[in-house]
């Protein structure tokens, strides 16, 4: 895709520092700055369909009496940015404007993306300024909750965003035994935000499971505009004392039926003897 060339632009500024006040948008390093060209705007924004590119222009202002060799890149996941110039040098008392295209993937999911446009010069330090990119399309809800499992003392689990737009999900959790309910925690909001597309790993405690038990455990996730899912395990407990009980109470048994059998084939015993009086 062909760039034009940044354009270099001298500027007749008083041979003092002018750097953006701590916290402004596009503050810099004392002597120079980056921001939005045509300035009045604290970040970039732009709105497109998968498929399509978007431009913009990225203002490097050299205050300083020295040039300053810079390198531009972007951070932020989902984001492909493109520079007319990725490291360029600026004159003294120069503003170079750098213009740069952000490719929206065809296959990109609907919502918002984040990141930063970041200027380093040769001495490692840094100006940025705020990208914000969000991709048209229909917005649908849709979650999963996947890889449910029993392990020790804690319940494992998945929640993937097959939507389009980012969730906060809710979650209740039952359990149930042999004899009836032994776990039940009402439907409660996570402390979570899951962005379309992405897996995330979690966690229930249980740390007052059963010691000696068959259990199924069902857990039911929802998400405002999302439909209801549930997933499920099951797992058997038998903790060391539990099974200890069990043997003795196995063994106790088996002594107690080789009692009574050897007790019930004595009289027969006695009655195979010969009968007479000893010689």
């Amino acid at each position: 895709m062909p760039y034009a060339t940044a354009r270099v632009l001298l500027l007749s500024l008083p041979l003092v520092s002018l750097a953006s006040p701590a916290g402004a948008p596009g503050a810099g390093p004392a002597g120079w700055s980056a921001s939005p060209s045509g300035g009045g705007r604290p970040s970039f924004y732009a709105e497109g369909t998968p498929g399509t590119a978007l431009r913009d222009t990225v203002a490097v202002t050299n205050r300083g009496t020295r040039p300053l060799s810079v390198r531009l890149g972007v951070t932020g996941p989902g984001l492909r940015v493109a520079f007319a110039e990725p490291a360029l040098d600026v004159p003294a008392r120069t503003r170079a404007e750098v213009p740069f295209t952000v490719a929206v993937p065809a296959d990109a999911r609907p919502g918002d993306r984040a990141g930063r446009i970041v200027v380093r010069d040769s001495a490692g330090r840094e100006s940025d300024v705020r990208l914000l990119i969000r991709v048209g399309g229909p917005r649908l809800a849709a979650l999963t909750v996947e890889h449910v499992a029993v392990r020790g003392d804690r319940i494992t689990y998945e929640l993937v965003n097959r939507g389009t737009t980012a969730l906060v999900p809710r979650l209740a959790v039952h359990a149930d035994g042999v004899l009836g309910v032994v776990l039940e925690r009402a439907p409660r909001v996570l402390p979570v935000r899951l962005p379309p597309g992405r897996r995330l790993a979690l966690y229930e405690p249980w740390p007052d499971r059963p010691a000696l038990d068959a259990v199924t455990v069902r857990l039911t996730v929802t998400a405002p505009g999302a439909t209801r899912v549930t997933g499920r395990a099951s797992a058997r407990f038998v903790s060391r004392g539990a099974a200890a009980g069990a043997v003795a109470g196995a063994l106790s048994a088996a002594a107690a039926a080789v009692f009574l059998r050897r007790r019930r084939h004595r009289p027969a015993a006695a009655e195979a003897e010969p009968r007479g009086a000893l010689t």
